[in-house]
C-alpha cells in the first residue's frame, strides 16, 4: 500500500501528460479524423487501432531503454527523423492529389480499390512509429515522473494505462468524425478540409526534416 501512495502521483502525471497529448492535433489524430470523414468509420477505427499499437510499442521500447539509445546515438535518431519526415510528406502529396481531383479521397483510396482494415492499421502504426518526437516525449516524461528503480507493476501500469488511453482517445475521434453531421460538413467542403490536412502534413514533415533535434 505504501508503494501505491509513493508512485501514484508519478503515474497520474504520466497519464495527465499523455492525455494532453491526445487533445493536441497531430499527424496521428488528423489522419484518424480525415480517414473517418472521407472513407468510413470502419477504416478510421482501424487506423486508430494502428496508432494505439504504435503507442504500445513506443511505451514498451521506452521502458526497455530504446528511446535512451535513440537520444544517445545521433545517427540512429537522424535516420528515424528522416524516415518520419518523408512519410509525412508522402501523405501530404496523396492528400493534395485528392483535394485537386473530383473523385473521393485518394489518400484513402477509391471505393473500388479500398485497403482492408489491416492496411489502415499498418498506416496508423507507421504514422505513430515514424515520429521520433514520440520517443523523445516518452524519454522526457518518464524520468520526471517515475524513478528508474520503480517496481515492475509501475511500468506495467504506465504501458497499460497509456495504451488504453490511446485506444479510447483515437477510437473516439474516429467515431465522432464519422457521424452524418461530420460527413456532411466534409462533403460540402472536401477540398478545403483536404487542403488543410495536406498543409498540416507538409508543415509537420518539413519541420521534422529541418529540425535540429
Amino acid at each position: 500500500m505504501n508503494q501505491l501512495y509513493e508512485y501514484l502521483p508519478g503515474l497520474l502525471l504520466v497519464y495527465a501528460a499523455f492525455g494532453l497529448g491526445l487533445l493536441t492535433p497531430g499527424p496521428n489524430i488528423l489522419a484518424v479524423v480525415g480517414t473517418s470523414m472521407a472513407v468510413d468509420r470502419r477504416s478510421g477505427m482501424a487506423l486508430a487501432v494502428g496508432v494505439a499499437v504504435g503507442t504500445l510499442l513506443w511505451a514498451l521500447l521506452t521502458v526497455i531503454g530504446l528511446s535512451a539509445f535513440l537520444a544517445a546515438f545521433a545517427s540512429a535518431f537522424f535516420m528515424l527523423k528522416i524516415a518520419g519526415g518523408l512519410y509525412l510528406l508522402w501523405l501530404a502529396y496523396k492528400i493534395f492529389r485528392s483535394a485537386s481531383a473530383s473523385s473521393p479521397l485518394e489518400f484513402s483510396t477509391t471505393p473500388g480499390n479500398r485497403p482492408q482494415a489491416l492496411g489502415y492499421m499498418l498506416r496508423g502504426l507507421l504514422i505513430q512509429m515514424s515520429n521520433p518526437k514520440a520517443a523523445l516525449a516518452w524519454f522526457a516524461i518518464l524520468p520526471l515522473c517515475i524513478n528508474a528503480d520503480a517496481p515492475l507493476w509501475v511500468w506495467a501500469a504506465v504501458v497499460a494505462g497509456t495504451t488504453s488511453m490511446s485506444i479510447v482517445g483515437h477510437l473516439s475521434y474516429a467515431i465522432a468524425f464519422s457521424t452524418p453531421p461530420a460527413i456532411a460538413v466534409f462533403q460540402k467542403s472536401r477540398r478545403l478540409v483536404l487542403s488543410g490536412l495536406g498543409a498540416f502534413f507538409t508543415f509537420a514533415g518539413l519541420k521534422l526534416l529541418l529540425s535540429n533535434m
